[in-house]
């Protein structure tokens, strides 16, 4: 690791020596305290300290992104990110750079990237989930990002540019990358535009059923309040169905969220559930804020206080 930790600073530090090309070197740190029995990192079920997660607000990490200017509105770039655990420094993959491993060439008809990267049906869902993606989010706990989940790799994908506020996001994966008897593919539909946010996805591999997703977000003032549809099978070709409804409003630097999911459908436990995330925040700065979040998850209860700086 500290090896590659170094030739991140070499790569930054050269950046700058290049006239038409641009090298940054950008990160995550965040840590709390928390209890969590829904799984994953830190799952004990006991009060500890937390990093990666379910109560985190995000995952530690560290990254470089760079872009170099090809001359007639063509650019190229590429995205390298790792995960850290704060409990002990050490990388949170097998793979180094699990977070992110791409490059890719854009202009003004889009951009084409290729490699590991966020599905299409995470951008989608971004445009309106109220935590901003937050590793407690109720939506993408319970439906996993209408199944497919964050990133995707060996991903072949096409992005738009922005038209007027419309954006769409379509990836391929072969079926010789995945291993199966199928290839996969993933398309998202995104509108931002002043107090209106949509988002809508759909997304098919091989040992899954047809994903799809729609939710959008409005604004108002220091309010917003947003609303979803998924159904989202698994590998065994289960379903999970449901909806979700939530809200957040800010009183200055202080922001209040609470977003429910409710199953209407659900194969993967027999059960169909009603999950639900409360979150208060605080920025202390425009890259660092406190938080604390409760999440009701198929039944468990967790929580997490924790600090997230960006930079």
């Amino acid at each position: 690791m500290k090896k590659s930790l170094i030739a991140l600073a070499v790569l930054a530090a050269s950046g700058a020596a290049m006239a038409q090309s641009s090298v940054t070197l950008y990160g995550v740190a965040d840590a709390g305290v928390g209890k969590i029995k829904s799984g994953g990192t830190d799952s004990s079920n006991k009060t500890e300290f937390i990093s990666g997660s379910t109560m985190n607000n995000g995952n530690s990490r560290l990254g470089v992104r760079g872009t170099e200017d090809l001359g007639g509105g063509l650019k190229a770039g590429f995205n390298f990110e790792t995960g850290i655990d704060l409990d002990d420094g050490s990388v949170t993959n097998s793979a180094f750079w699990a977070r992110q491993a791409n490059v890719w060439l854009g202009g003004n008809w889009g951009t084409v990237k290729l490699g590991r990267q966020f599905t299409p049906s995470f951008l989608a869902t971004s445009a309106y989930e109220l935590t901003g993606i937050a590793n407690y989010s109720a939506l993408t706990n319970t439906y996993n990002v209408a199944g497919i989940g964050f990133r995707a790799n060996s991903a072949f994908a096409y992005m738009t540019p922005d038209m007027g506020g419309f954006s769409a996001a379509v990836a391929y994966v072969t079926k010789t990358d995945l291993g199966t008897s199928k290839a996969a593919y993933d398309l998202g539909l995104m509108y931002n535009n002043g107090p209106i946010a949509v988002g809508v996805s759909a997304n098919k591999f091989s040992t899954s059923k047809t994903n799809y997703q729609a939710g959008a977000k409005y604004s108002f003032g220091n309010f917003a309040i947003a609303g979803s549809y998924t159904q989202a099978s698994n590998t065994s070709k289960a379903v999970r169905r449901g909806f979700g409804l939530g809200a957040s409003a800010g009183f200055g630097a202080f922001s209040l969220t609470a977003d429910v999911t409710r199953d209407t459908k659900n194969e993967w436990t027999g059960k169909k559930y009603t999950n639900g995330v409360v979150e208060a925040k605080y920025a202390l700065s425009k890259r660092t804020f406190v938080y604390g979040a409760f999440l009701r998850l198929d039944k468990t209860n967790n929580y997490g206080i924790g600090v997230r700086h960006n930079f």
